[in-house]
């Protein structure tokens, strides 16, 4: 849940109410009133809410509707705890698209820590040991109040030798990475109430602990650039966040984007025995010029790109040039589990040439309100992006991929 103050919450709702006026009303006044100007559905002359616009493209391409990826997959992002909620009958049929959809081992990132570890590893690994590998999570508020942080685990004197000691157990027990969630750095908070800082030097043992045991830090910072814009306009996804106003980041009550990126990159700069995943393209999909900067200047840094094929697959030519170049630091991800239609159109952006797909299952899209293209990556790209990189750095994987490769020949 994220810690909003409910000044911030109702100012987001009440923007989003106010440009939904606006636009309706500029709309109305540019004919004359009509008695059924209530029904916005965009027939006989009648104005079109947004969310009612399902536009059918009228053109004919070339399609490749691909089923099944070309090469063995590790999906680097996945939430089977989140997403499956303990059931073991969602997580077989999971493993089965798996299976179809030739995705060899996936990491779940709900590991948790202690007991919610333990429950986890025996929720994946008691029927597919062999298919997963389990990061775990820090848990910052522990058993505090919501609405004090001064009561919350991270404030306490001992909290980070503690979480040490934690991932050094969890290690010898199998746990293969770390992964933080966006609230670090936009909802966790200090004693006094202020918002915990990425790059805080108390956090340091952490750092320096997962570098020591080989453990790898999968790190989602921020979000994507709208919403930290406001919600006006002109936000392309003025419609996601009129749905979703508590996405929105903008305004005094958070850090900027570039402040969290800032704060993040201190820390790999400042750990480089340390291997950290910029989770989905390091929120910075949108400008691919700069996380090529950030891949130039750290080299243990690396991102993957669950959930951001909407903004790759706008900019083929540009994303296909970065996935070339940057083919040995680029991990693939989904955070699903999805549908097996999801997941069939990361196939067709990543192998095909297609042109003007859909990048989701969804009737209405939900990242933006375009479709995507192609970027036909070569095969030595391809088997990088899909299993290499992950088997190079992640623990347990490559042993796995090899198992998948003899029992699925």
């Amino acid at each position: 849940m994220r810690h909003l103050s409910l000044v911030t919450q109702l100012r987001a709702l009440a923007l989003s109410g106010v440009v939904l006026c606006l636009l309706m009303a500029g709309a109305l006044a540019s004919r004359p009133a009509r008695a059924d100007d209530t029904v916005l559905d965009g027939r006989e002359g009648r104005n079109l809410a947004l969310d009612s616009f399902r536009p059918q493209p009228v053109l004919k391409v070339d399609e490749h509707l691909l089923t099944r990826a070309k090469f063995p997959v590790v999906d680097v992002h996945t939430h089977p705890l989140r997403r499956l909620h303990g059931s073991q009958a969602a997580l077989d049929d999971f493993v089965r698209m798996m299976d179809a959809n030739n995705i060899a081992v996936a990491v779940s990132l709900d590991g948790g820590m202690g007991e919610s570890f333990d429950e986890h590893r025996q929720f994946i690994w008691e029927k597919y040991r062999d298919r997963f590998v389990i990061y775990l999570n820090v848990d910052w508020r522990g058993g505090g109040d919501e609405d004090e942080p001064a009561t919350w685990d991270c404030n306490r004197p001992d909290f980070v030798g503690r979480v040490v000691r934690q991932l050094e157990a969890a290690k010898q027990a199998g746990a293969s990475g770390l992964k933080f969630f966006k609230s670090f750095g936009l909802v966790y908070r200090n004693a006094d109430g202020s918002l915990i800082r990425i790059d805080d030097p108390r956090w340091d043992p952490i750092w320096e602990a997962c570098g020591r045991l080989g453990l790898v830090v999968i790190m989602h910072t921020a979000d994507p650039s709208a919403f930290f814009q406001p919600i006006d306009e002109t936000n392309e996804r003025w419609e996601e966040l009129h749905r979703h106003p508590d996405w929105s980041f903008y305004g005094d009550d958070f850090p900027s984007r570039a402040e969290l990126h800032e704060a993040r990159n201190r820390v790999v700069q400042r750990h480089p025995n340390t291997t950290f995943i910029a989770a989905h393209m390091g929120n910075d999909a949108e400008d691919l010029g700069q996380t090529a900067e950030w891949l130039d200047r750290y080299p243990n840094l690396y991102v993957e790109f669950a959930s951001r094929i909407s903004e790759l697959g706008r900019q083929p030519y540009t994303a296909r040039r970065f996935l070339v170049t940057y083919a040995d630091r680029v991990m693939f991800g989904t955070d699903g589990p999805w549908p097996a239609e999801r997941l069939q159109s990361y196939w067709r952006f990543l192998e095909t040439y297609d042109e003007y797909f859909d990048y989701s299952e969804k009737d209405f899209p939900p990242q933006g309100f375009w479709n995507i293209y192609g970027v036909g990556l070569p095969d030595d790209v391809l088997r990088k992006i899909y299993f290499a990189n992950a088997a190079r750095l992640i623990p347990g994987v490559a042993e796995r991929l090899e198992r998948y490769r003899q029992s699925h020949p």
